[in-house]
């Protein structure tokens, strides 16, 4: 939620000449609203069932690059799915970082609370051991500027990829 993962898994893509997909994308595409409406209407579980499929359908393609929404970990389905079919990569930003870059965002339900900053800190919290588990590689913190993500995972993954 707001850690850049459209940003740098699209320049990812692009550098190894792979399709990009974006969960939350797909799912808009697909129901035709957007997310803010699948809460209003279907509330989280009913989202949560559409991105597990999305997730589902998504991992079963192979020489992609996808970005996730937030909390597709919250899933034990979809942790086996991205784990066991990529290399999943946590960009771990910190709660008040994720706070400033989403602040003005009113795409973002779970954020539409009294006290956001505290939300994305319980957010975090939960959502923090998952990642970690379902992980092959974490990049720590949110000062890095994108292209310097993106060059990073080229090279701790060129071997995978076949490029550096």
């Amino acid at each position: 939620m707001g850690a850049g993962k459209t940003t740098i898994g699209r320049q990812l893509a692009k550098r190894l000449g792979r399709e990009f997909f974006d969960s939350d994308q797909e799912i808009v595409a697909r129901t035709g609203v957007p997310i803010p409406t699948i809460f209003e209407i279907e509330g989280e579980l009913g989202f949560r069932r559409r991105e597990a499929q999305t997730i589902a359908e998504l991992t079963a393609m192979t020489g992609i690059v996808m970005a996730t929404g937030g909390g597709v970990v919250l899933d034990p389905g979809n942790r086996r799915h991205l784990n066991a079919t990529g290399w999943v990569v946590y960009l771990n930003v910190p709660p008040l970082m994720l706070y400033q870059r989403t602040r003005n965002d009113r795409n973002r339900p779970l954020l539409q609370v009294e006290d956001p900053l505290g939300r994305l800190e319980a957010l975090h919290a939960t959502r923090d051991p998952l990642y970690r588990e379902v992980a092959h590689l974490v990049v720590e913190g949110g000062q890095l500027v994108a292209s310097g993500v993106v060059q990073h995972l080229l090279r701790e993954f060129g071997d995978l990829c076949g490029k550096t």
